[in-house]
């Protein structure tokens, strides 16, 4: 198995409809994801709700040499290079992406101690569209401000491609956020929307990726050493 890559960069505006228009292509590139940067809980008409030059970019590579390479010597690759990325390890999947569904359930364990990445993509039924909103945006806040969370946030590619990129100080840590087992108030958010969406689905396909992190490339926004116990 190949690995996955998560990148955070901040591009020009004719770069972001470009590749919104025609997705990169490269050697070993198996696929992509190009999504603008979306701030998790930010109102739903603001500008924080979509940032077009801020590009979220998830990808499967059959190697990392082809990663390599890509960053090295593709243009938009060179672009992604001077921002952030983390190098990911396939361990889990729930639900199913076409385009990702060749992923087994299950590829390695985790333990329970260490950190982890967590993807999820979703293509959406337009006409869910506010229901998902009114059920999502608590969750968005919810996992924003968690304590065990490194970085959190949402991105999007019109019209109906929607991502989350979540870092974890352990996987015992997302669980319990996952299945209500945090305490406060705020505990029940993520389980009473996975409850709603099962009565009727908000999207036409949904997949939830769990990966081990590898390796950290960069910053973000001023920020590096954003995967706990990689870098220290």
């Amino acid at each position: 198995m190949g690995i996955h890559s998560f990148h955070l960069a901040h591009v020009p505006l004719r770069s972001t409809i470009g590749a919104f228009l025609r997705p990169p292509a490269a050697s070993g590139l198996n696929h992509v994801e190009v999504l603008a940067v979306m701030e998790l809980g930010a109102p739903v008409v603001s500008p924080r709700r979509m940032q077009l030059r801020r590009l979220a970019v998830f990808a499967e590579w059959a190697d990392e040499a082809a990663l390599e390479s890509f960053l090295a010597r593709h243009p938009f690759g060179r672009l992604l290079g001077d921002g952030w990325h983390v190098r990911l390890e396939f361990l889990r999947r729930w639900g199913a992406v076409r385009e990702l569904a060749h992923l087994p359930a299950e590829a390695g364990r985790t333990d329970p101690r260490e950190p982890v990445v967590a993807v999820t993509l979703a293509r959406m039924r337009l006409p869910e569209v506010p229901r998902f909103i009114r059920w999502g945006r608590p969750v968005e806040r919810q996992v924003r401000d968690h304590p065990e969370t490194t970085l959190a946030l949402a991105a999007m590619r019109p019209v109906r491609t929607v991502s989350t990129f979540s870092v974890w100080t352990s996987s015992r840590a997302m669980t319990s956020m996952v299945f209500g087992r945090d305490g406060g108030d705020t505990a029940h958010r993520h389980n009473a929307a996975m409850g709603e969406r099962d009565r009727r689905d908000f999207h036409h396909e949904f997949t939830t990726l769990r990966f081990r992190p590898l390796s950290e490339h960069g910053s973000w926004n001023g920020r590096s050493n954003i995967i706990p116990e990689l870098n220290g």
